[in-house]
């Protein structure tokens, strides 16, 4: 079986990447929300929640014992060594239950949405990079506004992930989240010909 053309879909926080994965999903195209798997690894009862309580305490579970998620993430964003551990416990689970998932599929291609695609290094978990991008400021709006974060907490949010050359650097493409939803959906039907086209000559078909 061949395994699908695997496209890492990445850009800074709030920049749109749900709306473009929704529109991948409507296409037909399997999407993996890395984002969800995160959650995934720490439910109750995994290995993934004991090493995260071993490293920061009980004090970042919820009162159900489920991970209080909005607390950890204060806390990692306000100190990198922290979060620097965070990313050590839990990334490895994460492209471990990705590739897991990936291995099971059929589709030409799968679109893996990856956050911190940029900061943790390309690697060989895709074979593709799709950047979303907007400016910092309209990031930090959309982030305000949707989350109900403070300027200076959705300010620290920004600075602790990779600039905007920094994403660009890693692209093989680009989407531009700056215009209607219209626009990005008509973007991605261009880039969903071109992801079937180069799986079709990758696989020899």
């Amino acid at each position: 079986m061949t395994t699908p053309l695997r496209i890492g879909l990445t850009g800074g926080i709030a920049s749109g990447k749900s709306a473009v994965a929704e529109a991948f999903a409507r296409r037909g195209v399997p999407v993996i929300d890395t984002d969800q798997v995160a959650r995934e690894v720490v439910r109750p009862g995994t290995p993934g929640l004991d090493a995260v309580v071993a490293a920061f305490g009980a004090d970042v579970l919820a009162a159900d014992g489920t991970l209080d998620r909005r607390r950890l993430r204060e806390r990692v964003f306000a100190n990198e060594s922290e979060r620097r551990t965070l990313e050590r416990l839990l990334h490895p689970r994460i492209q471990a239950a990705v590739a897991a998932r990936v291995a099971t599929l059929t589709a030409p291609y799968v679109v893996v949405a990856i956050p911190l695609l940029a900061e943790g290094g390309r690697g060989d978990r895709v074979d593709r990079v799709l950047v979303v991008d907007c400016p910092p400021e309209l990031q930090k709006a959309r982030l305000m506004a949707r989350d109900g974060t403070s300027a200076a907490l959705a300010e620290a949010m920004l600075a602790a992930q990779a600039s905007r050359a920094e994403r660009l650097a890693i692209a093989d493409d680009t989407l531009d989240n700056t215009a209607s939803l219209e626009a990005l959906d008509a973007a991605v039907g261009a880039l969903h010909d071109r992801y079937l086209a180069l799986a079709a000559g990758r696989s020899g078909a």
